[in-house]
């Protein structure tokens, strides 16, 4: 009990809706976010017609959806088809929504942007991502958190090449998943709070290199007073906090996820893509079409979208 106080104190000392004492911020919050969310992806749908010369009409679009259920699903008019003018697009696209500060990410390119493709070989060879197998519901960046200022809070994935069959992607906001288990109980938030909640154990690299145990919470305020998310719903090579609080948060947050109404649904196609305050998200498996494998291309930032104007 003790370490539930402390971690609910701490918690208390945030001004709001997200603060367990001020349960009248919370309902209007909790109200309006209910009220504007959409019930379909294609309610949060965008297309851009240059993605290095967005509009003001299409970056408030953007800005819209994000407001409303932290995404947008956008739609790419005209984007050049060699590999270095597309990630150039992405990265000038991403920076017109304020998005700048890129994670250093172990299989990041010197630009940043990740290639999310099944391989045979090499250093990403037997990661799930770049497998064609189903990935689980989980946030981006979960396994690589140090303190909310320099947690991934926005992602960008962009499909250049589609899958034959398969690779749907559903996604749903940190904020639905935080509303449904606050009304359900809010000791499902103390627990998930707590600064050691979820651990990911060491993991020794095929060069040698030690990514070292990595601890924190699952919900988190982040500088601003947004939320931030740290979730997978792997099984093995995760560790939770081994007391009965955490084991019933978990449970449901996992049955929310299975059930949610609000979860939506995409499978993209060349030129679309995911913009994001780092949702949760899972992916089925899929197969390659014989003209060329599943590509995706993959931005990890720190911080969130805003409205640029340079």
């Amino acid at each position: 009990m003790a370490a539930a106080a402390e971690s609910e104190e701490e918690f208390q000392t945030h001004a709001g809706p997200l603060n367990l004492a001020d349960d009248s911020s919370y309902r209007r919050w909790r109200d309006i976010k209910l009220l504007r969310y959409p019930a379909r992806v294609e309610d949060i749908a965008v297309e851009i017609r240059d993605p290095r010369r967005v509009s003001t009409r299409e970056r408030d679009a953007i800005a819209a959806s994000c407001d409303r259920a932290n995404m947008a699903v956008y739609a790419f008019g005209h984007i050049d088809d060699d590999e270095a003018s597309v990630r150039a697009s992405l990265l000038s696209f991403g920076a017109t929504f304020g998005l700048r500060a890129i994670e250093d990410h172990r299989s990041a390119e010197a630009d940043g942007v990740v290639r999310i493709e099944a391989v045979q070989g090499g250093e990403r060879y037997g990661y799930i991502p770049y497998t064609d197998r189903a990935i689980a519901w989980h946030t981006d960046g979960y396994y690589n958190f140090h303190g909310a200022g320099r947690s991934v809070q926005a992602m960008l994935l962009h499909c250049a090449q589609g899958a034959e069959h398969g690779g749907e992607n559903r996604l749903l906001d940190p904020e639905i998943a935080y509303i449904r288990l606050r009304d359900e109980d809010p000791a499902h938030i103390v627990a998930l709070m707590h600064s050691s909640a979820m651990s990911i154990p060491e993991n020794a690299e095929a060069n040698g290199t030690i990514r070292p145990v990595n601890v924190g919470p699952v919900f988190f305020v982040q500088p601003g007073g947004t939320l931030g998310m740290r979730y997978t719903a792997r099984k093995r090579n995760i560790v939770w906090r081994n007391d009965e609080p955490t084991r019933r948060a978990v449970a449901a947050l996992e049955r929310i996820l299975g059930t949610d109404p609000l979860v939506l649904r995409t499978r993209m196609s060349p030129g679309q893509g995911l913009i994001c305050n780092n949702v949760l998200h899972d992916r089925s498996a899929f197969r390659s079409a014989a003209t060329g494998g599943r590509l995706l291309y993959r931005i990890r930032y720190h911080g969130r979208i805003g409205r640029s104007e340079d």
